[in-house]
């Protein structure tokens, strides 16, 4: 029981440690959407400031998960924590007065940062639910699908925090304007970093780490499989979510605020859903069979709506953007559910002496599918508008039914070590 107490006190530090990460992280975005619009930048141009963040994010995650085997998962958010306030303070220093090319180099170099500080963050935390999960079950405790409702806990937690993050950002924006409110999160994070140090077992997750590249890269089949799923599903999101969906909003008439305001309360809804996934998904003994074919199914049913939502525009609507909006909430909660599924599968089979180079292989995958959602969804809407982007998501969500076709519903015998 004592060990099962460490494990959870563990695990509500890291979630604790997290929401703190993603409010600042939300409002970050925020901060620089409405700064930047303020200042006369076209909607494409706002994507691009945020193209370094997302590609920073795929080699933080995989080098990331590599550090936290080797130097521990408490040492790996102490990183990501630290590394935030940096690229905050960075981001202060701006001004709206620099010569344009010079002003937007600065922004997405502050932005790159960050991205790396989110990616990294979000791996070792990630990462701590297997290990404290593994602590509870050394205690003795039964499993009981507990490792799917703290990972759809932790995810769907974040994600509203994230929702909630871009209400405040908009809020210190206009309160306090934008260096000041970006001193006040670094400050606020500051706290965040010191309990994290002084709350979590400094050695925590630590194990022998790979030593080649090809033992690196070499996972089992069930994590590339879920990696090559990933891509799709958090492109399909992106390329459409980004830039298309805000700047038809616009242009039907919405204003900014309007925009921001619904994809908070977007982002909130859909983080709910991922925290109540286990109750939608029925649990299996072996944690498998039950929940792949899940992962099937709903990466189907979620394929299948940006389809409707394309041929109902295509008979041009009085009220195009509320089609959009209400089929965008129909995506949100089919896309939740499949998001909270392969955050749990990814866990299920990672190994559990290198979990943590598992997961952050596996979010350098969902990092993959936002850089090219992110571009992809300036393209799109600027060569065939919001079908384009739609047509765009379809595509990349039937490339991630196919990989979980082919996910395995047995687990993998763990490989046995390399001789000296």
């Amino acid at each position: 029981m004592a060990a099962f107490s460490a494990g959870l006190r563990n695990y509500a530090i890291v979630t604790a440690a997290y929401w703190g990460f993603t409010l600042t992280d939300g409002a970050l975005r925020m901060l620089v959407l409405f700064t930047f619009f303020k200042l006369g930048y076209s909607p494409f141009t706002l994507a691009l400031l945020f193209l370094l963040y997302e590609a920073a994010g795929i080699g933080a995650n995989f080098i990331g998960g590599w550090l936290a085997t080797r130097y521990g998962i408490t040492r790996m958010l102490t990183v990501g924590l630290s590394t935030q306030i940096a690229g905050f303070l960075l981001l202060s220093a701006m001004s709206p007065g620099w010569e344009a090319a010079f002003l937007v180099t600065w922004v997405v170099a502050a932005q790159g940062i960050c991205g790396v500080a989110k990616d990294i963050t979000k791996t070792a935390s990630k990462s701590a639910i297997k290990v404290t999960e593994k602590e509870a079950r050394s205690a003795g405790e039964g499993s009981d699908g507990r490792l799917f409702r703290w990972v759809a806990w932790f995810t769907g937690s974040k994600n509203a925090m994230k929702g909630a993050g871009f209400f405040l950002g908009g809020l210190l924006l206009e309160a306090f304007g934008f260096r000041l409110a970006l001193w006040l999160m670094a400050a606020a994070l500051g706290l965040v970093l010191l309990g994290v140090v002084l709350s979590l077992p400094p050695m925590m997750g630590k194990a022998k780490a790979s030593a080649t590249a090809r033992e690196l890269f070499g996972k089992s089949r069930g994590v590339n499989l879920l990696a090559a799923a990933r891509i799709g599903l958090f492109g399909a999101r992106d390329v459409w979510f980004v830039v298309g969906l805000p700047v038809f909003l616009y242009a039907s008439g919405w204003t900014f605020p309007m925009v921001g305001g619904f994809l908070a309360v977007w982002t909130i809804g859909y983080g709910l859903v991922q925290a109540s996934a286990p109750a939608l998904v029925k649990r299996s003994p072996d944690g498998l069979s039950n929940e792949v074919p899940a992962a099937r199914l709903w990466s189907l049913a979620l394929m299948l709506v940006p389809i409707l939502i394309a041929a109902i525009l295509a008979f041009q609507p009085p009220r195009a953007d509320i089609v959009l909006v209400v089929g965008l909430c129909v995506f949100g909660f089919a896309f939740a559910v499949n998001s909270s599924v392969h955050s749990y599968l990814i866990l299920a089979y990672a190994g559990s002496e290198k979990a943590a180079e598992d997961v952050g292989f596996y979010y350098a995958a969902n990092a993959a599918g936002r850089f090219a959602g992110t571009l992809l969804s300036g393209l799109l809407y600027q060569t065939g508008g919001i079908l384009g982007c739609l047509a765009g998501s379809a595509a990349m969500l039937a490339a991630c039914w196919l990989a979980t076709l082919a996910l395995p519903v047995t687990r993998e015998a763990p490989t046995a070590e390399p001789a000296p």
